[in-house]
């Protein structure tokens, strides 16, 4: 038989519909594969493996007795730990939250097991999703497939690292200022940002609530677009939840959707300046050659705001999480210092100990530009900021129909290498932050590898709720450019 590990979520679901695997045996083969990869990757911080059986036998009984396959039917799949999984330990990579089991799955997970898609385990993530390398986790460190000496990004790089390594086909993350894509281009995976809104935020522990947006990481185009079709639409119990109709998104990944030939594609002139890596650059510009070779108008344009950007998102963000992580007191649930004689040194002691020092840096900063005195000063201009970057966007879709540049300014970075360095970590977003301050969906889709063989990243921009163009130029790279058929040594080696 086919080795199981090594397809991708559309495959696996076929063979599932068709009877030609079982649930049983699709899941095996990837506890198996992750047994023997996971000590040298470490992506995930939870294995379900009792759990995810037990959902795979009941699929099976259900698909003998005539119910029809589920759009995600037998498909494996790896949550971040910033998700709630019922009756699972969700702990957001931070020992505030150690032991914590919620008792009730976020919304887009139950549409993925509604969809019939089984729960393999948490996967690994910076400390309330606040860093770009998931070595601010209080547990452990991802190391990157491609590389083991170098970061898989983040803050989702669990969920990349496990797609890129073959232990599950598709995986979820969450995105506040690149913490999808970002990991995507350090891993060659495809990794999706929806418009805000598009997906639900119910039972996503929140870290920036205006930014934060949980979407696909996969492999293939086609099966994020399977990732995001199961988890899209309105939720009555996050009012942020759009109720734009979801659109045909597997239909555009497999070429259904608008023709590539007269679309206008910009490419922003911003990121393309200083900082950029040379090899990355070259990556992205094949996308252009290959985009216009399909008949697509490449057009320059400019978002002057990009200069303020990481300033603006550091400012927005921090002063978010400051108020959201309020809750984590040690008196409503998760970690309480028991050696605390007052309420307030309890405050005290339970935060000193619960939380890392990357938290411990936002929430300060965050409470900072908060404070009196300097809520004029530092966040009201950042909310100015982004408004100016939101009117960049509109400006720019009102000439082209995506933007196209690259997803980071350079390939994935060695492990501690930027960890002394709180700003240099925090530049390699620069050119992700736009879309979460804007809105606007992203993607971010392998286009290449540096000499050296590490994953260049291609980020594709559109308009709000247009996903299906941003999957229809996706799909078009992927055929043209042939790199995502590739698979990390360690991942077709163990």
């Amino acid at each position: 038989m086919t080795d199981l590990a090594r397809l991708g979520a559309g495959p696996l679901r076929d063979l599932f519909a068709r009877g030609e695997a079982s649930a049983v045996e699709i899941v095996r083969a990837h506890l198996d594969h992750l047994g023997r990869v996971e000590p040298r990757v470490e992506a995930f911080l939870s294995v379900m493996a009792d759990a995810a059986q037990t959902r795979a036998v009941w699929l099976d009984r259900s698909r003998s007795s005539g119910e029809p396959a589920g759009a995600l039917a037998g498909v494996p799949v790896a949550i971040k730990d910033v998700l709630c999984v019922r009756g699972a330990p969700t702990t957001c990579g931070s020992r505030i939250l150690e032991g914590f089991r919620p008792p009730f799955d976020a919304t887009c997970v139950k549409s993925l097991v509604d969809a019939g898609a089984v729960i393999l385990g948490k996967t690994n993530m910076d400390e309330f999703a606040m860093g770009s390398s998931t070595e601010h986790s209080a547990f452990k460190r991802t190391r990157n497939p491609w590389d083991l000496e170098r970061v898989p990004g983040g803050s989702s790089g669990g969920s990349a690292a496990a797609v890129a390594a073959r232990e599950v086909p598709l995986a979820v993350g969450t995105d506040t200022g690149g913490s999808i894509r970002q990991p995507a281009a350090f891993t060659a995976t495809v990794g999706l940002k929806p418009t805000y809104g598009r997906v639900s935020r119910y039972g996503l522990v929140a870290f920036a609530s205006s930014l934060d947006q949980a979407g696909p990481i996969a492999r293939t185009v086609r099966d994020a677009a399977m990732g995001l079709s199961a988890m899209a639409g309105h939720d009555p119990r996050d009012m942020t939840s759009s109720v734009e109709p979801v659109a045909d998104y597997i239909g555009a990944a497999e070429g259904r959707g608008r023709e590539i030939a007269g679309l206008r594609v910009g490419v922003p002139r911003e990121f393309f300046g200083r900082g950029l890596d040379p090899e990355v650059a070259a990556g992205v510009r094949r996308c252009h050659d290959a985009l216009a070779a399909r008949g697509a108008e490449i057009v320059e344009v400019s978002l002057p705001a990009t200069d303020f950007a990481i300033a603006a998102y550091y400012l927005v963000a921090t002063a978010e999480a400051s108020s959201n992580l309020a809750r984590y007191d040690g008196v409503r649930y998760g970690f309480r210092d028991p050696h605390a004689s007052t309420l307030k040194e309890m405050y005290g002691r339970t935060r000193q100990a619960g939380f890392g020092p990357e938290v411990k840096r936002r929430i300060m900063l965050g409470t900072y530009a908060l404070s009196a005195g300097y809520y004029d000063a530092y966040y009201l201009k950042a909310m100015r900021a982004r408004t100016l970057i939101r009117s960049d966007f509109a400006r720019a879709f009102e000439k082209v129909d995506v933007l196209v540049g690259p997803t980071t300014p350079t390939p994935a970075f060695r492990l501690g290498e930027k960890l002394d360095d709180p700003l240099a970590m925090y530049l390699s977003d620069i050119y992700t932050v736009t879309a979460n301050l804007s809105g606007v969906p992203a993607m971010s889709i392998p286009c290449g590898f540096t000499k050296a063989g590490l994953p260049i990243g291609c980020q594709i921009l559109g308009r709000y709720f247009d996903e299906p163009t941003i999957f229809s130029v996706a799909a078009a790279l992927e055929s043209d450019l042939n790199v995502m058929k590739q698979a990390p040594p360690l991942a077709v080696d163990d």
